[in-house]
């Protein structure tokens, strides 16, 4: 058999040193750390093990013998371990770190029912389920089947505007723990969620706050139309100022992806138009050249110009008109799409004639007669082109703004 060979630094040089066989992982084949025992008998490194069995497959099998595992329990393997660190000790080879307790679900609860003794002791409690779930996917599993999602529907419940080292803590549990749609389902339903994330959208450190933009995208995601319509108006105003931060592209993306979830509810629209949304997001398009962050930022746009109050508020803003019109045919066929449907939506419902001078004069009208004479644009970027383009055509037509080139595509 093959000998697995590493190297040790020892006191009278560097010495090639071979691992025993029986030391080595039958999976990863390197020394282990933290040997444990299955039901079939075979000792692997725990980490590997962990790996194996919760990797996803239907069926929990040995990966030696490949037979059927009665039970997933790991078996820590006390005398392997101690056999492992006097053969380290000899070799002058790096000693192997004692393993931390192993961590099950009859764990989890007796440390959840010392946490409901006091406050003092909740967050004692957050903090050791916050050490849990920075191990490994085992001991976060574990954390779900012991009940520590409803344990944190609570701690959001009570501590909703308060308390932000509790919610900090709790954030970071349930940041790690990537909940399945049914839990997380469960948290939004108890009450408390939004609104302590929002919490900590407002006062939290840089990381709290991603944490919480993250997980606030994923709540939505789940969330019934009865727990988004009519979220607090804070909450858009949070999402609006995270934009405005720029705290990084990942986080900028995530607020556009959160106002989008948001947004398809007419009254969700005017919240968000009034808590500063479309200013953000127009202004976070006109300082990017990031394509996803320009794709997600017209999707908004053309969501909240749906009412009346997002399109005031894109006219308001002296480079509104400019930025959306800037955007079309250079960033993707998609963003094609939002642009010109942003600008449809203005033509049939704001355009005065101050506003339709305005949109000749920066560069709409010729930009829009580009997108109608260039087939790759797609039809109903087309379509929708051509509907602006005739609707104003008495204005447009005789409008030197437009060079003599493009009026040829001018649609009749």
């Amino acid at each position: 058999m093959k000998k697995l060979i590493i190297t040790a630094a020892v006191m009278d040089g560097d010495d090639e040193i071979e691992i025993p066989t029986y030391f080595r992982c039958p999976i990863s084949m390197e020394l282990m750390k933290d040997p444990v025992t299955v039901a079939t008998g075979i000792t692997y490194d725990r980490h590997a093990i962990e790996k194996w069995l919760f990797s996803g497959r239907r069926t929990a099998t040995c990966p030696v013998t490949n037979q059927v595992l009665s039970t997933t329990d790991l078996t820590p393997n006390h005398t392997l371990r101690r056999l492992i660190q006097a053969w380290c000790a000899t070799n002058a080879v790096d000693r192997i770190p004692t393993p931390e307790p192993p961590v099950d679900a009859a764990h989890v609860r007796r440390i959840l029912s010392q946490g409901m003794t006091s406050p003092r002791s909740e967050l004692q409690c957050l903090r050791r389920l916050r050490s849990i779930a920075a191990r490994n996917e085992s001991s976060r599993k574990h954390l779900q089947i012991g009940g520590a999602a409803e344990f944190l529907a609570g701690v959001f419940a009570r501590h909703r505007d308060g308390a932000a080292v509790v919610i900090d803590e709790a954030l970071g549990i349930l940041y790690r723990m990537d909940l399945p749609d049914s839990d997380l389902k469960k948290l939004i339903a108890a009450g408390g969620l939004f609104r302590s994330l929002t919490h900590v959208l407002e006062i939290g450190s840089s990381e709290s706050r991603r944490q919480a933009i993250v997980l606030l995208n994923s709540a939505l995601h789940v969330a019934d139309p009865e727990h988004v319509i009519g979220c607090e108006p804070e909450m858009y105003k949070q999402v609006a100022r995270i934009i405005s931060d720029r705290v990084s592209v990942t986080v900028t993306k995530t607020a556009l992806k959160v106002l989008l979830q948001l947004c398809p509810w007419g009254r969700n629209r005017i919240t968000a138009v009034q808590n500063g949304a479309v200013w953000a997001v127009v202004e976070a398009i006109l300082e990017t050249g990031e394509r996803r962050i320009c794709e997600l930022g017209l999707a908004v746009l053309d969501l909240l110009c749906g009412c009346a109050a997002g399109r005031a508020e894109i006219l308001r803003h002296g480079a509104g008109l400019v930025v959306v019109s800037k955007k079309i045919l250079r960033v993707s066929a998609e963003a094609n799409y939002r642009a010109v449907r942003t600008l449809c939506w203005i033509s049939r419902h704001a355009a005065s004639p101050a506003v339709v001078s305005e949109m000749a004069a920066v560069g709409v009208a010729a930009k829009l007669c580009l997108v109608v004479h260039r087939a790759e644009t797609g039809r109903r970027t087309r379509e929708a082109a051509a509907e602006i383009l005739k609707r104003h055509s008495s204005v447009w037509k005789e409008s030197s703004c437009i060079p003599p080139h493009l009026l040829l595509s001018y649609p009749r």
